[in-house]
């Protein structure tokens, strides 16, 4: 059985840590990931235009690169446009919000929840959607400084740990004003996962009870072994053979190339720039 391919789509390089733990799963598959870094941030789209550019996205990458299923690697594309590229596409998609919301559901004792994300992605209230179908009681936070800090490399900075600090007591004390005991805290932000020991040491030191951090990469990655049947979830025949990955970008190759092996924790090799249209 040949190596299936998996494409991964995000509007920009945060979705590389999605595809890490992927690779970290799956390690025989192929990989084509798709960052449409001419047309982010998303956020700021019509949800019109979020389907249209998603679309698109979706439809490179498996008309073009062969991509036997998807994983969207992006809270806002899984949030307004997920039927939208499951129309587009003949192939299973997977997001990132729904695999979140499960992992906390399973976590939880209290059935309160915690969300950090962006300003788009808290806006569209997709988690606290998926919360609530699962009977859980969410609080959602946009923490629109901690995607500049992830990109400026400040990922252990005392300053990065202050933001922190601040938007987790925030949010923490509206729980508490609504009678909620959070236990479980999602990070919904593809760009978090980089932040986690240090989201975990802040929390170490001022929450009472303990609260588990879930990572939605990693939910998500999960997730993917079951929906995708476990496809290449053995390991290579040849452990020593990378793992096969090609990268491609609508715009700015060159700081994807270097900020996307952070975010990936390996090189992402030449990034091939792809025209998608306006």
């Amino acid at each position: 059985m040949s190596a299936p391919t998996i494409g991964v789509f995000d509007s920009g390089f945060g979705g590389l840590t999605v595809l890490r733990a992927l690779i970290a799963r799956l390690p025989q598959a192929r990989y084509a990931f798709l960052g449409d870094t001419a047309r982010l941030p998303y956020g700021s789209k019509s949800r019109r235009t979020i389907a249209r550019y998603a679309a698109e996205s979706a439809q490179f990458l498996v008309n073009e690169q062969g991509a036997e299923s998807l994983v969207i690697a992006c809270n806002t594309a899984s949030a307004l446009a997920l039927d939208a590229i499951q129309d587009a596409v003949p192939v299973p998609v997977l997001g990132v919000i729904q695999p979140g919301a499960s992992a906390a559901r399973a976590a939880s004792q209290t059935g309160d929840v915690l969300v950090i994300a962006t300003d788009a992605t808290v806006h569209s209230h997709a988690y606290s959607a998926a919360c609530d179908t699962l009977g859980l009681r969410a609080i959602e936070k946009a923490c629109p400084l901690l995607v500049p800090l992830v990109e400026e490399g400040w990922t252990r900075h005392p300053v990065t740990e202050e933001v922190i600090r601040i938007y987790l007591d925030e949010l923490r004390a509206e729980a508490a004003q609504k009678g909620l005991a959070p236990d479980t805290l999602v990070l919904g932000c593809t760009h978090y996962p980089l932040l986690r020991p240090l989201i975990e040491s802040v929390l170490a030191r001022s929450a009472d009870p303990a609260i588990r951090v879930i990572d939605s990469a990693e939910s998500t990655a999960e997730a993917a072994v079951q929906l995708f049947n476990g496809r290449a979830a053995h390991p290579p025949e040849d452990p020593a053979e990378p793992t096969r990955i090609r990268c491609f970008a609508t715009d700015s190759v060159e700081k994807f190339e270097r900020l996307g092996s952070r975010f990936l924790e390996r090189p992402v090799g030449q990034v091939e720039l792809v025209d998608l249209g306006g």
